[in-house]
């Protein structure tokens, strides 16, 4: 099990970085907020989860050991995957995962791409006994001021990333347009990616 991976940052992209560890990058899938956090060349620390499968090996990585244990906790319910453990914390902080869970909020875990009610339910029956729920506010997803056009090639890749945790293209591209649409709106991939998971949580 690689349990941690610690390295320079040889490439970020969306939804994923690459590490440099003696010489070899490793591929970590992490959540938006978390690529956009690392920067190149700079040395990053990532709580790690390796999910092996019959024809792969996949690194998950996360900045602490607390999104770290909720990716693998949410799943032992049956139906959720790696992929969907990260939309869940691509769309929420742990804490307001947990709290969700505990309570029974329904409302709030189908706002995640992917899991309808029956999913939400199972989550709930299978978990509310055994999640520790911590009354912590969720993390600041507030956007940082842009003002500046956007070129549609950045677009395009927001709008891709957000199809790729799940939610449909016209999902994407409404929340894309109206991020970019609102006064001081942001301009950067990662900022605009943040703004648009914040407005598809509502």
């Amino acid at each position: 099990m690689i349990a941690s991976v610690r390295g320079p940052v040889r490439h970020v992209g969306l939804d994923h970085v690459v590490v440099e560890v003696g010489g070899i990058g490793l591929l970590v899938h992490t959540t938006p907020g978390t690529a956009a956090e690392c920067r190149t060349g700079q040395e990053a620390t990532l709580e790690t989860s390796l999910v092996v499968r019959e024809e792969s090996l996949t690194l998950y990585g996360f900045r602490g050991a607390d999104a770290k244990a909720l990716f693998e906790q949410v799943q032992t319910v049956s139906g959720v995957g790696p992929r969907l453990a990260l939309a869940m914390l691509s769309v929420h902080a742990p804490d307001t995962v947990r709290r969700a869970i505990a309570q029974g909020d329904l409302a709030a875990l189908t706002k995640v791409p992917g899991i309808g009610r029956k999913s939400a339910e199972r989550l709930v029956l299978e978990l509310k006994d055994k999640i520790l729920a911590v009354g912590v506010d969720p993390a600041d997803l507030s956007v940082q001021p842009g003002g500046a056009a956007v070129d549609d090639g950045v677009l395009g890749q927001v709008r891709e990333a957000l199809e790729g945790l799940g939610w449909s293209a016209k999902q994407a591209s409404d929340a894309v347009t109206r991020v970019t649409g609102a006064q001081d709106a942001p301009a950067g991939v990662s900022d605009i990616l943040r703004a648009a998971l914040r407005e598809l949580g509502r």
